[in-house]
């Protein structure tokens, strides 16, 4: 197994899957007493050498499933891949006094790890994102016997079979006959041909460039007059204009009364007349946007 492990650290499954193949294949599967010492000593004594054995030693189980997936058209690298981390996860929750061999234990979590990788990676939209329904998806791909939409025979006889209903079933079969549409427009010689892709359907909402140099400059000319029509005020008056409206934490009507040491229905009678002149100094458009 020495020889094995020292090429293992120079190919992965999804680089070269065939160097990789022939890789494992030449480390020795255990028998039942290997595989229970080895077990025994992981599960007993966390002995991390035991579970490096007993992973390498079923890496070549996680390849035959794999195998058993190459109808999704997916990196059968990428699924050997994620298969074995189903199996490491295995071989830690392992325990080998249920009187069960590894293999039978992790199946499971190998196809569970394959089936999240599918259905993340099969679709851009998601097929399947209830428990019930990835079971569906997975059973409904083995079942169907044609590429053809299924008959009602068909379909009553998988929903029977799953305990689904009709319905779900026609629901699941239509989610994987559906293909996803590039976001673009693909690249036509054809000036006629229609454009269908989701881009075209998005409203653009940016102003136009001259519309927006035009609300910027009106901006810069309403602060401008702005504050040569605050210069004209009083500094009483000043003051509370911006305490009342220019400040981050904006002063009530009786703070500026006990301020200035009047009553707040002089303050905002000083505030009213203040707005009126900066109004006519500046227009009353510009004031409320200004503010």
């Amino acid at each position: 197994m020495g020889n094995s492990l020292q090429l293992l650290e120079h190919v992965s499954p999804g680089q070269n899957l065939d160097a990789y193949v022939q890789t494992i294949s030449t480390i020795p599967v255990l028998s039942v007493a290997e595989e229970r010492e080895l077990a025994d000593r992981l599960f007993y004594q966390n002995d991390l050498e035991a579970a490096r054995q007993l992973v390498l030693s079923h890496l070549r189980f996680v390849v035959h499933i794999a195998r058993s997936y190459s109808g999704y058209g997916l990196p059968l690298g990428d699924l050997v891949q994620e298969g074995n981390v189903g199996l490491m996860k295995a071989v830690k929750r392992f325990d080998p006094s249920m009187g069960v061999r590894l293999v039978s234990f992790a199946v499971h979590w190998i196809k569970a790890e394959m089936h999240e990788y599918i259905l993340r990676n099969w679709r851009i939209v998601k097929v399947a994102t209830t428990k019930a329904q990835r079971k569906l998806f997975f059973n409904l791909r083995s079942q169907k016997k044609s590429l053809g939409w299924m008959n009602t025979a068909e379909v009553k006889a998988i929903a029977e079979d799953l305990g689904v209903d009709e319905v779900t079933v026609r629901q699941m079969e239509g989610r994987m006959a559906s293909v996803d549409t590039a976001f673009d427009a693909p690249v036509s010689d054809d000036d006629d041909a229609p454009i269908v892709s989701p881009s075209q359907y998005l409203e653009d909402h940016s102003t136009d460039p001259a519309m927006q140099l035009e609300a910027s400059n009106w901006e810069e000319d309403s602060q401008t007059r702005l504050m040569g029509a605050m210069e004209s005020l009083d500094e009483r008056s000043r003051d509370i204009l911006a305490q009342r409206w220019l400040s981050d934490e904006k002063s009530t009507l009786h703070e500026l009364a006990a301020q200035y040491q009047v009553s707040a229905e002089r303050i905002r009678q000083l505030e009213k007349n203040a707005m009126k002149k900066l109004k006519e100094a500046i227009g009353a458009e510009n004031l409320e946007f200004a503010f």
